[in-house]
């Protein structure tokens, strides 16, 4: 059955979010222009774009972008992987997931900034502790949904496999993930969100180079404009990967598509 959104429904749906945007920028700006807002801390809307098209046209704008978007995934596919894995197993057995329980609980509501500091002392100040920080952060929501989502499969399905006598390997990979995905759709988005906010955040404290280093680095030296043009600049990240994720869910899982 077709799941193609009728003509005119995506721009219906769109709309009202885009017309929030603009009104919001629209008062930004005029704020701005009349002095209300003081322009040498909050400058319009216009001064920032203008001086992101410096910053693209005149600096090394790529460099410190792709290396926070490589940051971020690295980080992003190891939890993945990880919290994946793990949740199969602790889904799939009750003596994995008495284990891993109770450490899981404990560590999961730490914030994970709370953890560079002691991570300095034992990784030091640089790529492995915000290669970790990452990690950890995008890993628990993967861990967490993908347990629910195994442990939630229809029992009649796990059934039929043991009766066909379904070797365990594929019985994971042929009926268990597949009936799992939507939960590990939710935690692979939540996560990809994690990842990015927590990409930055290690920047700022551990970071030599890329946008969240950038992003203090002209705070600290007053360059207030440029600092706003970066925070536009995750902005786009953040809704372009939010964008390609929903495009790559879709493809994934067409049945979790907008009905009409």
């Amino acid at each position: 059955m077709s799941m193609a959104m009728p003509a005119g429904l995506g721009w219906r749906l769109w709309a009202p979010g885009t017309l929030a945007v603009a009104l919001t920028l629209a008062a930004w700006e005029l704020l701005g222009r009349t002095g209300i807002f003081n322009p040498a801390l909050l400058p319009a809307p216009s001064v920032v774009l203008a001086t992101l098209r410096d910053i693209v046209r005149d600096e090394p704008f790529a460099q410190p972008l792709l290396r926070t978007v490589g940051l971020m995934a690295a980080g992003y596919a190891m939890a993945c992987v990880a919290g994946i894995s793990l949740g199969v197993a602790m889904g799939r057995s009750d003596a994995a997931y008495r284990l891993m329980e109770p450490l899981v609980e404990l560590v999961r509501p730490i914030p994970k900034p709370a953890l560079i500091p002691p991570l300095f002392l034992f990784l030091g100040i640089g790529l492995k502790t915000m290669l970790f920080i990452v990690a950890l952060a995008a890993f628990f929501p993967m861990l967490i949904n993908t347990v629910q989502g195994v442990r939630g499969v229809d029992p009649v399905l796990l059934a039929t496999a043991r009766t066909l006598r379904l070797p365990r390997m594929a019985m994971v990979f042929k009926i268990v993930l597949p009936a799992a995905m939507p939960m590990v759709a939710t935690g692979l988005r939540v996560s990809l969100g994690l990842a990015l906010t927590l990409v930055v955040v290690a920047e700022m404290l551990a970071g030599e180079s890329g946008v969240g280093f950038l992003i203090l680095d002209m705070q600290r030296s007053f360059q207030i404009q440029k600092m706003y043009a970066w925070l536009v600049v995750l902005a786009a990240l953040g809704l372009l990967l939010n964008a390609a994720f929903e495009w790559a869910e879709r493809q994934a899982l067409p049945w979790r598509g907008h009905q009409s």
